[in-house]
């Protein structure tokens, strides 16, 4: 029993000192210790072999990296030398580059002022043709003077006499060009992004038209393209403009911009009428409503006086009282009383007027009111339309004088709409209070007619 325990340890010793691999890789299983001995030796023997094998591929790749390493050396030596030979070749190189410039400066003389004098004006010239409207009618014009600039600050290159002719010629066009008004075909980019080939007038380096419309030019893109918002006024002259064909022609440019003008923006920029109004915002349109309903009022009580008025006029005429009117409906209370004393005629008629009062100067207080109240209500906009501004001016502060301007101009819109509304009403109320009054004096008038021919009969 304890024979075979010890045989059992000394397996179990061995299978762990050998390790799971070994007996892995046998992919066998000892029934016994002297199999399991036979497997130790037969893996021993393997392993050696192998471990022989290994070594003797180390020794061969030791040799090659000695002779890599030798190979790497020579290399090595050979580009010090031939980075030696370089470096004499590039001074001399750079003495002869040296040799050469000198005589090249000294051959030029009075070349260099003159090729200062054209780079300068070439330059001058590449910046006035990028905005030129001319480049509309001929694009592509500048293209060339890049190359003889370039060429003009070389120092291996020289411009060619056909190039410094042209710059010349490109000079004397664009100032020509100035002063004429031709008409050309291009493409022309509508407002919805479209593109049509059509005739375009060309005034000067000023303005371009097209078919009475205004076009702006990019010269980025060397691009036509229709204003967005038209100047107003100015499209007959335009049209006018393109169809003519000799004498002169009243049409509107901008005289401050080739490529637009800010004169031209201004105006286009400038917001309509209509836009105003909203500017005004909630005030704006309260101050509208009210202007429309007081003129409304006083058209309405101008009618209604008017027909009064008339009435009024035909019962002066009358012998007898009508009542389709205030005059006639007083007379008829004196008719109705005419035994009655002097001082009871005079209250009865009094209070007859008195009745009539109320019909005749019906709105005339409204009126009165809202000519007062309107430019209450404009100031009322205009200082929460401030209040907006400067607070807007302490968010985003005050670099921007555009806007500003433009926050202190829509707050003033309120001020304007009130004063608009107030003066038209102050008008209207005193015409119709006026024909109120005249009736009114006409009824005081015959009832103390009335109340005197009462007393002269007593």
């Amino acid at each position: 029993m304890k024979m075979n325990f010890a045989k059992s340890c000394l397996v179990a010793a061995v299978a762990g000192l050998l390790g799971s691999g070994v007996v892995m890789a046998q992919e066998e299983k000892a029934q016994s210790l002297d199999q399991l001995l036979n497997m130790v030796q037969k893996s021993k023997v393997s392993e050696s072999a192998e471990h022989r094998k290994r070594e003797a591929e180390f020794r061969r790749q030791k040799a090659n990296q000695q002779e890599l390493l030798n190979q790497a050396k020579q290399t090595k030596a050979n580009e010090e030398k031939r980075s030696e030979v370089l470096e004499e070749k590039y001074a001399q190189q750079e003495l002869d580059v040296s040799a050469k410039r000198a005589q090249l400066q000294d051959r030029l003389g009075s070349l260099k002022e003159l090729f200062g004098h054209l780079t300068s004006t070439a330059g001058d010239l590449r910046t006035t043709l990028s905005t030129s409207i001319v480049s509309a009618q001929y694009p592509g014009r500048a293209a060339f003077l890049d190359t003889l600039i370039e060429k003009m600050n070389s120092a291996t290159q020289l411009p060619t006499i056909e190039e410094i002719e042209r710059l010349w010629y490109e000079i004397q066009r664009e100032t020509i060009e100035d002063g004429k008004v031709v008409k050309f075909s291009g493409t022309v980019i509508k407002p919805d992004g479209e593109q049509a080939t059509q005739d375009v007038v060309r005034i000067g380096n000023f303005q371009l038209l097209s078919d009475g419309q205004y076009l702006e030019y990019s010269p980025k893109s060397e691009s036509m393209a229709e204003l967005t918002r038209q100047p107003s006024g100015l499209a007959a002259g335009a049209m006018a403009l393109q169809n003519s064909t000799d004498g002169f022609t009243r049409v509107g440019i901008d005289p401050t911009g080739p490529t637009g003008g800010s004169y031209l923006a201004a105006l286009i920029n400038s917001p309509s009428l209509v836009e105003r109004w909203h500017q005004g915002g909630l005030v704006g349109y309260i101050i509208s409503a009210v202007g429309v309903f007081a003129m409304l009022l006083a058209i309405w009580r101008f009618i209604v006086l008017a027909g009064i008025s008339s009435k009024v006029n035909a019962q002066l005429k009358s012998t007898s009282a009508n009542t389709n009117n205030p005059l006639g409906r007083v007379l008829k209370v004196a008719e109705d009383n005419k035994g009655l004393d002097g001082e009871s005629l005079e209250l009865k008629l009094e209070e007859a007027t008195l009745k009539e009062r109320p019909a005749i100067e019906s709105g005339l207080n409204l009126l009165k009111i809202i000519s007062m109240v309107a430019p209450l209500l404009g100031l009322l906009g205009t200082v929460t339309g401030m209040i907006i501004t400067f607070q807007a001016i302490t968010i985003f502060g005050a670099g921007d004088p555009k806007a500003m301007a433009g926050g202190i101009s829509g707050a003033l819109v309120t001020t304007v709409l009130g004063l608009v509304v107030a003066i038209p009403t102050v008008l209207m109320h005193t015409l119709v209070n006026g024909r109120a009054k005249r009736v009114l004096h006409i009824l005081d008038e015959q009832s103390a007619g009335i109340i005197a021919e009462n007393a002269e009969r007593k």
